[in-house]
C-alpha cells in the first residue's frame, strides 16, 4: 500500500513535496554524474588540452581544437618540427591553427613530388611516433612499430634485446624518437644502430600521409636565425640592414648568397660549417683536388690512413669525397674540411671554398621539380595562381597539406584520441609483469574464502547460540575501529615470521574473516525461520546439509553483498598488496596502476581510473539483482 493516497496527491503541497523530491534526487544523480564525465572526457587528454575542463573534449566539436591537438600528436609534440616544417611561427600548440587560404594546386604538385620521388630517409620523419609531453601515451604509429617488432621476435623482449643489443625491461618501455640529422651535435652512424635500422624498415611502410618533411630552410630561420637575434624581425633588419616584413620572406639558399649582405653571408657560413649536419651539405667535383690535399697533408702517409679507414686505397686521390661514409673517422675528416683544419705551426688552413658547396634538402628538390614541369616561374605562377619572383622563393606547401589532408580523416583523428590513452593503459597492464593474472587468482580466492569462513561463523553463531554471542559480536565490530594501516606493520611481520611474503596466502589469509561481514549474516541468519530448520531435523538432515541447502540457498542476497564487499577490498586492495607482495611478479593491476600514474600525464591517469573502475562496475551489475530481490521480495511478503 501506498504511503500517499492517489487523492492525497492531488493536494498542490503534496505535489509540491513530491516534486522537490524529485527535483533534489536529480541534484544529487548529476553531483554523481558530472564527475564520472569530467573523467571520461580526460581520457582524452594531451599536453594541448590538458587545462580543459569540460565534459564534452572540445576538438570532438571545434575544427580549430582538432588542428591543435593533432598538430601536437602528428609533429611528435616538437614545436620545432612544427614550425621548421609548416613555417607557422606559433609560440605553442594551442595557438596553432589549419591554414585559411589553401593553394590546392601548389598542394596537388606537393603530393605529386611526394608520389614520384624516392626521397632518403633522413628527409622527413614519422608523424605520431612518440611523446615529449604527454607521458605514457602510446601514439598510433609507436604501436604499430612495436606491434611489428613484437610479431618479429615472437613476443619476447629479451629476443628483442639480444638483436638489438638492448636492455628494454618489457614491451612497455621500448619507446624510440623520430631521428633529427639537422644538428651536428647529432652523430650520423652508418650503418646504423638495429633499432634505428628497424625503425628506418618500418618508416618505408608509412604513408606519406602519416609522414612530416624537414625543411632546412625552417631550421635555420627557428634554431638558428632566431636563437641569435630573437624573434623580433625588427632587431634582425637593424643588424643584417634588411627589411623583410616578415620571417618567411627570409631563405636559406642552396649555394653562398653572395648577393646577400655582409651578415647574411657570415650567417649563411656560420650555419653550414659550423652547425648544420654535414649529411645535407654536397661538393661541386671542383672541390675534389682540394680534399685530397687536406688528406695528403693530414695524414701523410696513405698507409697510415688505409690502417685507419680500414680501406686499400693505392693514392689520395683515389678516396671518395662523398657526404656519408661506412667509416666514423672518414666522416669526422669530411667535417674537419668543412670546418677548416690546419697546423698550427705552419698556420695553414685546409678548408671547403663555400663556392663550391651546395646543400640538398626537401626544399631544393621541390623546387627543381617544379622547375622541370614548368620551366619557367610565370608558368608556374599563371597555372597555381601565386606571384613568385623566383624558384629559390617557394617553399614546400606542408602547411597547407597539412590542413587539407587533417580535413579528409577528422573522425579518423577523432576515434584515435578517444581511445589511445585506453589503450596505452590496456597494453601497460596485458604486457606489463602478471598484474592481470595475479587480480583475477586473488579476487577470486578472496571471494571463494569470503563465502565460505565468514558464512559459517555466522552460522554457528546464529544456530547454536552460545553464551559469549553478543561479545563476540562485539569483538567483531570493534575492528571496524581500527583503520587497516594500524595493522599493516603486525600482520606483514606476522607473515615474514611464517614466511609467507610474496604469495598468495599473503594476500588471502590477513582478510578472509570478517568481523562485520560475520554480524551482517547473523543477523539475516536470525531472520530465517527456525521451522525450517526443524522439519529438516525431524527430516534427519545433517548439519552440513541443514548449512547448505537451507541457509545458504536462503541467504544469496546477503552472500551477494559480502561477495561484492570482498572483490572490492580484494581489487582495490594497494597499500597492504605492494607491502607484502615486494616481488613484482606478485605484483596485482593496482600497484602497476600506480607506477604507470607516477610516470604519466592527466590523459593517461584518467584513463587508468576509468578502467580501475570498471570491473567493480560490472560485479556490482551482476549483484544487484539478487541484491534488490533481498529488499523487494521480505517486504512483499
Amino acid at each position: 500500500m501506498a504511503i500517499i493516497s492517489t487523492i492525497g496527491r492531488k493536494a498542490p503541497s503534496v505535489r509540491i513535496l513530491i516534486g522537490s523530491i524529485y527535483l533534489t534526487l536529480s541534484l544529487g544523480a548529476i553531483t554523481m554524474i558530472y564527475p564520472f564525465l569530467l573523467m571520461l572526457s580526460g581520457t582524452t587528454k594531451s599536453n594541448v588540452d590538458s587545462p580543459e575542463a569540460s565534459i564534452i573534449p572540445q576538438f570532438l566539436t571545434n575544427n580549430n581544437a582538432l588542428y591543435a591537438k593533432d598538430a601536437e600528436a602528428f609533429f611528435n609534440e616538437s614545436l620545432t618540427s612544427y614550425t621548421s616544417s609548416t613555417y607557422n611561427i606559433v609560440p605553442s600548440f594551442r595557438d596553432a591553427l589549419p591554414k585559411k587560404s589553401l593553394n590546392k594546386p601548389m598542394v596537388k604538385n606537393w603530393n605529386n613530388f611526394l608520389k614520384s620521388k624516392e626521397l632518403p630517409f633522413y628527409f622527413y620523419n614519422i608523424a605520431y611516433l612518440s611523446v615529449k609531453q604527454s607521458r605514457g601515451t602510446l601514439p598510433l604509429n609507436l604501436r604499430r612499430f612495436k606491434a611489428v617488432l613484437n610479431d618479429r621476435y615472437e613476443g619476447d623482449i629479451n629476443k628483442l634485446n639480444k638483436a638489438f643489443n638492448s636492455d628494454f625491461s618489457s614491451w612497455n618501455s621500448l619507446h624510440i624518437s623520430p631521428e633529427l640529422y639537422f644538428s651536428r651535435t647529432i652523430p650520423f652512424t652508418n650503418p646504423p644502430l638495429p633499432i634505428n635500422q628497424a625503425l628506418r624498415e618500418f618508416s618505408e611502410t608509412i604513408p606519406i600521409s602519416e609522414r612530416y618533411y624537414l625543411s632546412l630552410t625552417g631550421y635555420y630561420r627557428v634554431e638558428f636565425l632566431q636563437m641569435l637575434y630573437t624573434k623580433d624581425i625588427e632587431r634582425y633588419n637593424k643588424t643584417h640592414k634588411t627589411n623583410y616584413k616578415s620571417w618567411n620572406e627570409i631563405i636559406f639558399s642552396r649555394r653562398y648568397p653572395s648577393k646577400g649582405t655582409a651578415k647574411e653571408k657570415q650567417d649563411w657560413v656560420d650555419f653550414v660549417s659550423v652547425l648544420l649536419n654535414p649529411i645535407w651539405i654536397k661538393a661541386d667535383k671542383e672541390a675534389k683536388p682540394l680534399f685530397h690535399n687536406f688528406l695528403k697533408n693530414k695524414w701523410q702517409d696513405i698507409a697510415l690512413l688505409n690502417q685507419v679507414y680500414q680501406s686499400k686505397y693505392s693514392f689520395f686521390d683515389e678516396v671518395p669525397m662523398p657526404n656519408q661514409h661506412s667509416k666514423n673517422i672518414a666522416f669526422a675528416d669530411w667535417i674537419a674540411f668543412l670546418q677548416g683544419w690546419g697546423v698550427p705551426a705552419s698556420k695553414k688552413k685546409y678548408q671547403m671554398p663555400e663556392k663550391y658547396i651546395y646543400i640538398d634538402g626537401v626544399d631544393f628538390r621541390f623546387q627543381d621539380y617544379l622547375k622541370s614541369n614548368y620551366k619557367t616561374v610565370a608558368a608556374l605562377n599563371d597555372k597555381c595562381g601565386t606571384d613568385f619572383k623566383s624558384w629559390d622563393r617557394i617553399m614546400p606547401p606542408q602547411y597547407g597539406a597539412y590542413s587539407m589532408n587533417l580535413q579528409t580523416r577528422k573522425n579518423e583523428v577523432r576515434i584515435e584520441f578517444c581511445k589511445r590513452n585506453i589503450i596505452s593503459v590496456l597494453e601497460y597492464i596485458l604486457l606489463h609483469g602478471k598484474g592481470l593474472f595475479n587480480t583475477v587468482i586473488y579476487c577470486l580466492l578472496a571471494i571463494v574464502a569470503a563465502l565460505i569462513i565468514n558464512p559459517m561463523a555466522a552460522y554457528a553463531l546464529s544456530r547454536f547460540k552460545p553464551p559469549s554471542t553478543y561479545k563476540l559480536l562485539l569483538f567483531m565490530m570493534l575492528t571496524m575501529a581500527f583503520p587497516p594501516m594500524v595493522t599493516q606493520i603486525p600482520v606483514f611481520l606476522m607473515l615474514r615470521n611464517f614466511d609467507l611474503l610474496n604469495t598468495f596466502y599473503a594476500l588471502i589469509l590477513p582478510g578472509m574473516a570478517n568481523g562485520y561481514s560475520i554480524f551482517l549474516l547473523k543477523g539475516f541468519f536470525d531472520s530465517l525461520p527456525q521451522e525450517l530448520y526443524e522439519s529438516a531435523e525431524i527430516d534427519g538432515a545433517s548439519e552440513f546439509r541443514i548449512f547448505w541447502q537451507i541457509t545458504m540457498s536462503l541467504s544469496k542476497p546477503i552472500l551477494a553483498v559480502i561477495a561484492l564487499n570482498a572483490f572490492t577490498l580484494a581489487y582495490s586492495n594497494f597499500m597492504m598488496a605492494l607491502l607484502i607482495c615486494q616481488d613484482q611478479n606478485m605484483w596485482t593491476i593496482m600497484p602497476w596502476l600506480y607506477q604507470l600514474q607516477q610516470q604519466s600525464t592527466q590523459g593517461v591517469i584518467f584513463a587508468s581510473l576509468v578502467i580501475a573502475a570498471i570491473p567493480t562496475f560490472i560485479i556490482f551489475s551482476l549483484c544487484q539483482n539478487i541484491i534488490m530481490r533481498g529488499i523487494v521480495v521480505p517486504v512483499e511478503k
